[in-house]
This record gives structure tokens, C-alpha cells and sequence, in this order.
């Protein structure tokens, strides 16, 4: 079985890829969603969270996302204090994802941070999803109703999509004017030979 991982900044689209791989029935974790749930059930973790930035990092739901944001996408430290006690959290449930799929042909992980966090180094194929900077603050402020300078300042706490182009196997464009089937099943039906 390969490890495929996909990757791309905020607002690439590389959720929607992954849901299409999901179509054609490859399975898919969401790295992204698993440290979400891990940042909010995990108790290792939110124990390590409080004693570095406070109590008041948790609300009665689980995490304060507004207020993680704040601190993690403005201070490359606690972004990579973040990334240190989550990131060893997602490798273990990618790792069961894996036992429990081994079967399939190929499996994906969809991160963001695929490579800032070193996780492509587990994988044997990178796919990344590129967007122009225009397409990608639209469809963030879209989905998340937030500003320019909020998504900016996400963009700028990753990797430019020309390193992502330099470290993978694969890219997908996804600009407004681009047409996704026909780069996902090339793609899919590479993996499959």
C-alpha cells in the first residue's frame, strides 16, 4: 500500500481533491480534522496547551480557536510549540488509519503542513494543490467570514506554493479557471498501475 499525501495552503482547495479521491474510493484522512479532534479531547494535550498559554485557551467546548489563532498564526514559536505536541498525536492515529486500510491500493492524508511538520518524510508520493493568492483569500473569507489580513497572516505562516512545487511529486492547480477532474483521475490512475 502507498502513503499519498496532499497538501496545500489554506484555501487551495486540497479538501475538495481529497473529497474526490474520496469518490473514487481511496481512502482519506484528514490530518487537519484529526488534530482539530485532538486539540479538543485529546487531555495530554490540552494539559501541555494550558500550561503554556493559560486556562482561558479552553473554553467548556473544547479548544478557544479564535484565541489559538491569535497567538500561533502571529508568533512562529507557539505555532511550533502547537505543532510539536499535536503533530505526534495525528502520526499515531495516521498510523491506525493506515493498519485499517491496508488492503487499499493507496491511501491519502490530507495536511496543510505536510511538510513544515515533517510528516511527507512518512509518505511515499506528495501531491500539492496550488492556488493563486487572489482565489485563495476569496474562498477563505468565504468559508470562514473573516478579513484579508487574517487570512494573509495564515498564508504567510506556510510554505509558498513555490517550495510546495520544488518538494512534490505531484501538483494540482486549482485557480477559478481550473478544471480538477481530469488532473485527480491522471493522477489516480497513475497510482494504480
Amino acid at each position: 500500500m502507498l502513503k499519498i499525501g496532499v497538501t496545500g495552503g489554506i484555501g487551495s482547495g486540497k479538501t475538495i481533491v481529497c473529497k474526490v479521491f474520496c469518490s473514487l474510493g481511496v481512502p482519506v484522512f484528514f490530518a487537519d480534522v484529526e488534530a482539530k479532534n485532538i486539540l479538543d479531547l485529546n487531555i495530554k494535550v490540552r494539559k501541555k496547551l494550558i500550561e503554556k498559554f493559560g486556562n482561558d485557551i479552553y473554553t467548556k467546548k473544547g479548544v478557544n480557536r479564535p484565541k489559538l489563532a491569535l497567538k500561533i498564526f502571529s508568533d512562529n514559536k507557539a505555532l511550533e510549540f502547537v505543532n510539536s505536541v499535536v503533530h505526534p498525536e495525528v502520526r499515531i492515529q495516521f498510523y491506525e488509519f493506515c493498519k485499517k486500510n491496508s488492503d487499499s491500493k493507496y491511501v491519502i492524508e490530507e495536511a496543510a503542513i505536510l511538510f513544515e511538520s515533517g510528516a511527507y518524510e512518512d509518505l511515499d508520493y506528495v501531491i500539492s494543490v496550488i492556488a493563486d493568492e487572489d482565489s485563495r483569500i476569496s474562498r477563505v473569507i468565504k468559508r470562514d467570514n473573516t478579513n484579508i489580513e487574517a487570512v494573509r497572516n495564515r498564508i504567510n505562516s506556510q510554505f509558498d506554493d513555490s517550495i510546495l512545487q520544488k518538494m512534490s511529486d505531484e501538483i494540482i492547480v486549482n485557480n477559478d479557471d481550473s478544471r480538477l477532474l481530469p488532473q485527480i483521475l491522471k493522477i489516480h490512475k497513475k497510482l494504480n498501475t
